[in-house]
Parts: C-alpha cells; structure tokens; sequence
C-alpha cells in the first residue's frame, strides 16, 4: 500500500471496526494474481463485504466470484485477501465463494479495462447482455467480436486459438502490427 494511504487507513486497534469502504480500498491494493496489473476490486470479483457477529467476536465476510468455477487462481485470491486484512489487523475474516451468479466480464470496471490494454491484453469488446441479444437475433451463430489490438488499436484482428494464456482468453493476432496478444473473452 502507498504511504498516502496508510496515512489515512492506519492498522486498526482492538475494538474498532473500518467500514467497508475502507476495506474495498484495502482490496483495490490486491492484484489478481494471472493478471497483477488489475485488482480482484477491478476485475469485480469481489461481490460483497460484510460484517457479521460471531460466537467469538464479530468477523469480516468477504464474498469472491471467480472468473470461472474451475479458476486454480481461486485459492491464491483467497489466501491474499486474507494477507491483505491481516496486515490491516483484521483478525477474523471468511471468505465466502459465491459461483451463482456466474461472474461477467460485465463486473469489469472500465480501470481494469484501461489496465488490460496498457499491460497488451485487449479487454473484452462487447457486454455479455449485448453478446446474448446479438446471439439470439442471429438464431444461435456466433458472431465474432471486433477486437482491437492493444498496442497500435488497429481493428484487422484475427483470433488464432480460442484460448491464450488462461482459458478467459483467446489468442489474437494483429494484421497491422503482426504482434500477437490475448483477448479477455467476453463471458
């Protein structure tokens, strides 16, 4: 965490209890860890933050969607969630895995898109409501996306492999540039 910000979200002492927004800002400051550029805030995998009273003491609920129900990432985020509040001093904390709702390439903040592109992944192109609707005024054939290339933006892209480096992505190629990069799939 930056100095400015410990200076305004000091450790907690014993007793007190941050708010919830001061704990999302805690979790801005977690990089997804196939991705570190972005945040599990940015990337809205995080799905609530609460408190709630315990038999020993009140606890801090975390709930996480990850990006797929078989993500091996899952654990990693959970286990740095953790870190992140205890360096805080937040000393019970639960996560909670939430697979329903499925998450959305939707949830992304239009940061983590920024972010995406600046680190030459091209974020996803279209929201899954649109993808959906298209999908059913064309009885079913999938249309693919225009993607942009993340380095030079030309829009003569074409997709080699319908998963890059994680099964979230595809990989792509720019006609113009002739680099390589992956698409964060729209789902």
């Amino acid at each position: 965490m930056n100095a400015a910000l410990e200076v305004a979200w000091p450790r907690i002492r014993d007793g007190e209890q941050p708010s919830v927004e001061r704990v999302l800002g805690w979790l801005a400051d977690v990089a997804d860890p196939e991705i570190p550029t972005v945040s599990i805030v940015d990337l809205g995998i995080v799905r609530e933050v609460r408190w709630q009273a315990g038999p020993h003491g009140d606890e801090l609920v975390v709930a996480v969607t990850p990006t797929y129900s078989g993500c091996p990432a899952t654990e990693v985020i959970a286990a740095a969630i953790r870190t992140s509040l205890a360096d805080h001093g937040i000393a019970r904390t639960r996560i909670e895995t939430r697979l329903a709702p499925a998450w959305t390439t939707d949830w992304m903040s239009d940061a983590a898109k920024a972010k995406l592109r600046a680190y030459g992944i091209a974020p996803p192109s279209q929201s899954v409501v649109k993808v959906v609707a298209l999908s059913a005024l064309r009885q079913g054939r999938a249309v693919a996306p225009v993607v942009a290339c993340p380095r030079c933006g030309a829009t003569t892209t074409r997709m080699t492999s319908r998963f890059g480096s994680t099964p979230c992505k595809a990989l792509y190629v720019c006609e113009a540039c002739r680099e390589p990069f992956d698409y964060f799939k729209c789902h």
